[in-house]
Order: C-alpha cells, then sequence, then structure tokens
C-alpha cells in the first residue's frame, strides 16, 4: 500500500483529482450542515432576493425565485453522486459477470452474449436512455434504470476483451488441470485480474453518468423541479444568459468539475494498479 500510494502522490494530476472528488463528496454528503441555506433546497422561496448577484451573503447568487445557488448546487451533487453510485452497483456486476462468461467459455455462450451486448452498443447510449425516459413518467428512479440499462454492455465488452486474452495462461490453464470449477476459475483467476480495468473504468464512468443524467434532466426527462439538480439548473438558467449569467455558468461549472475530477482520478488509479502489476 506505502509504494502503491508513493506512485499514485508522484503524480500531480491525481492528487488534485483525489482532492476535488473527496471535497465534493465530503460537501454533498454533509450537504444540510456546509451549505448556508439547507431550506432552498426543499424548495423553500426567498422572493425578496431573487436573480441577486454573487454577493457576500448569496457566493453564487440567487437563481429566479431568491434560491441560493451554492446551497442547491452541492445538494444537486449528493443527488447525482447517488445516482452515479446506484448505476455502477447495478451495471458493473452484470456486465462482468457477462463479459468474463462469454471471454472464457466461449462457444454458443459466446456468441450469445456477445451478440446480444452488440446490440446495445449499436445504439447511441443518450438515444437510448431518451426513447426509454421517453415511455416513462420523469423521475430520479427511471432516470437511474434508463441510464442502468445503457451502461452494462460497455463492462462486457471490456470484460470479454480481457478474458479472452488471460483464458490461455498458464494458471488458468494449471487450474483446469487440477479440477478447479468454472466458478472459481473466473471469480479467483480471471476477476482478480481484470479488477484494474474494472476499478479505473468506475472512476472514469461517475462523470460520465453525471453528464448522461445532467443531460437528460436539462432535456426535462430526468429529476423535476423543486429538486435541484444541475442538469435541470443549467436548463433553467440557459434562457437568461447573458443578463442573468450565474443560473447557468455555475451549475455548469459544478458539472465540468466533478467530470475532470474523476477523470484525473481515474487516471492515476490505472497508472498506479499497472505499476503494480
Amino acid at each position: 500500500m506505502r509504494r502503491a500510494w508513493y506512485r499514485f502522490s508522484r503524480n500531480a494530476g491525481s492528487v488534485i483529482g483525489l482532492a476535488v472528488v473527496g471535497v465534493i463528496v465530503i460537501a454533498a454528503v454533509l450537504a444540510p450542515w456546509v451549505t448556508p441555506f439547507p431550506s432552498h433546497a426543499a424548495g423553500a422561496l426567498d422572493i425578496l432576493n431573487a436573480n441577486h448577484a454573487p454577493d457576500g451573503r448569496n457566493w453564487l447568487g440567487t437563481d429566479l425565485v431568491g434560491r441560493d445557488l451554492f446551497t442547491r448546487i452541492i445538494f444537486g451533487y449528493r443527488l447525482s453522486l447517488a445516482m452515479a453510485a446506484v448505476v455502477l452497483a447495478l451495471t458493473v456486476p452484470v456486465g462482468v459477470a457477462i463479459g468474463l462468461c462469454a471471454g472464457y467459455l466461449g462457444g454458443a455462450v459466446e456468441a450469445v452474449l456477445m451478440r446480444l451486448t452488440d446490440v446495445f452498443l449499436a445504439v447511441p447510449p443518450l438515444v437510448l436512455a431518451m426513447a426509454i425516459m421517453g415511455l416513462l413518467p420523469p423521475s430520479l428512479v427511471y432516470g437511474m434504470m434508463a441510464v442502468s440499462l445503457m451502461w452494462w454492455p460497455w463492462y462486457a465488452r471490456l470484460c470479454y476483451s480481457i478474458a479472452r486474452t488471460l483464458r490461455q495462461e498458464g494458471y488458468v490453464v494449471a487450474a483446469e488441470v487440477v479440477g478447479a470449477s468454472t466458478a472459481h476459475i473466473l471469480l479467483r483467476e480471471l476477476l482478480p485480474n481484470a479488477m484494474p480495468s474494472i476499478l479505473t473504468k468506475m472512476t472514469l464512468d461517475v462523470g460520465f453518468v453525471i453528464v448522461i443524467a445532467s443531460t437528460l434532466s436539462f432535456l426535462g426527462l430526468g429529476v423535476q423541479p423543486p429538486t435541484p439538480d444541475l442538469g435541470s439548473m443549467v436548463a433553467e438558467g440557459a434562457g437568461y444568459l447573458p443578463d442573468i449569467w450565474w443560473l447557468a455558468v455555475w451549475p455548469g461549472l459544478a458539472i465540468l468539475l466533478v467530470i475532470l475530477g474523476t477523470n484525473l482520478l481515474g487516471d492515476g488509479i490505472r497508472d498506479m494498479l499497472e505499476a503494480e502489476r
């Protein structure tokens, strides 16, 4: 662990990414205590302070009904990170299991599982999510379902490539010779060697899931007002540019910040794990 941390800490970008992601996660978890107006996340109004530019009281300004933008952005982070966690928790096990089974077992299993994966990969992810959400009432739960349905094929394809490469390795052949079960080979021989790539992709995908979720909200297909969501906040403020610029600029920069942080962190984790191997 000390050696891995030393390699990770030698990369300034990785440390910056870890710091950015850490601050965002801590702020999101402690949102009711670190924000100045937590009631504004629940839909409270303050009409007398509507459309105020950033100042000492409202650091990022207020929106059309006087709600503090800093407060709503932090609560928006909480919602976005929760959605990313749920989506990855649902999709990673499914995609990894399908990819490892297809890559190791081969034959008819490989043909069926990978053709199914190719069908989902043939449709652009955002288009598929929009099609699903167009048939369902806009809500956070349905948004998670739509994004989850389109995300697992990427992990299936990744693990399929890794399993095909590793299934002829000596340690896999030795496990087969001594009579190890298929489950043992998948879970104890192939999966540990695929984990560096899986963990790296998971870190990078946090930002991408947030972008897709924000895009759905921007189009009115995701989380609905007054629940604070970064995408819907950008959509609300876009119509008032450039006069009330802070309505769209700060939520947009918040999305950019979390994407930048997760990408830097993912690159650092990838370099660290590859060095350990």
